[in-house]
């Protein structure tokens, strides 16, 4: 069933979710919003979404150090009591991030964080590509967007794909605060090597 963008983006409206999630919603409710909003509270996602304002001034910092010792990860993971800090999920959480950071070396946490000149960049550059020349106006339009979301998900943590491929970080975060029952963020991250 095709999902009319504007449902999608009343859901979006409503609920605070992301484009997928409220897409997926109206695909399993055949487009009904409000049964799509039943479907994603019996998710648990509404619930997370809701925490996600919430403060997050507590947390832990992790840290991996590659087997070959020339790759390290620094990761602040907040969440709002040190209570949670000290449980098994949040500890696996923030070693899973360690290693997803150590392995796929992303940049940023969130695409808000890309400074404005290198998205402008990565934009012009998108615009320059060859995949662009000689299409029309809407056409290259989609083809540069299509890239500068590529970018975001190599670059953005919180965009790229999580271990297991099906789920993005940011989706394995909000099923982390769905499951704790707190706001868990990730502040910032570095990822130090040797010789780059």
């Amino acid at each position: 069933m095709a999902i009319p963008p504007a449902a999608v983006m009343s859901l979006r409206e409503r609920t605070g979710l992301g484009m997928m999630d409220c897409k997926q919603a109206l695909v399993e409710c055949a487009g009904d919003v409000d049964g799509a909003i039943a479907w994603l509270r019996k998710k648990g996602m509404l619930r997370a979404a809701a925490k996600g304002e919430r403060a997050a001034t507590e947390g832990a910092i992790g840290s991996y150090v590659h087997t070959n010792g020339k790759i390290g990860v620094l990761v602040e993971l907040a969440c709002e009591t040190d209570f949670v800090t000290r449980s098994e999920e949040f500890r696996s959480l923030l070693r899973n991030l360690s290693l997803q950071i150590c392995g796929l070396s992303p940049d940023y946490v969130r695409r808000e964080d890309v400074p404005p000149e290198v998205v402008a960049r990565e934009r012009s550059l998108a615009e320059e590509s060859d995949l662009v020349k000689g299409k029309p106006p809407a056409v290259r339009e989609k083809i540069v967007t299509g890239i500068l979301g590529r970018f975001y998900k190599d670059k953005c943590l919180l965009e790229q794909p999580y271990r297991d491929e099906k789920r993005t970080v940011a989706e394995v975060l909000q099923e982390a605060v769905s499951k704790i029952g707190e706001n868990i963020t990730v502040r910032r991250f570095v990822r130090m090597s040797l010789g780059g």
